[in-house]
């Protein structure tokens, strides 16, 4: 099973520590991937312009989610709660 995701708001390097927080393992030094029991997850981050004309910038991460589909929903479902931004 493959499932993509974007998370605004929140940095790459705060992704990689819920992923760890979650079972993960740090694959390569920048923090690009993580491993779990039965997942992978493959990060990258951008700035992006929610509101074209503006100048409102805001962080995103992508998380390219692959694994077995009985540990990956799980996952994904807990580590969206983490990355979870209200707005206000």
């Amino acid at each position: 099973m493959e499932e993509t995701r974007e998370f605004r708001g929140i940095s790459k390097r705060l992704a990689a520590n819920y992923l760890e927080n979650l079972g993960g393992e740090r694959i390569d030094e920048a923090g690009d991937r993580i491993e779990g029991d039965g997942w992978t997850a493959e990060l990258t981050e951008r700035t992006v312009n929610p509101v074209p004309g503006t100048s409102l910038s805001l962080n995103e991460v992508r998380v390219e989610f692959s694994g077995e589909a009985e540990s990956l929903r799980p996952l994904i479902d807990r580590f969206a709660q983490k990355a979870m931004r209200a707005g206000g």
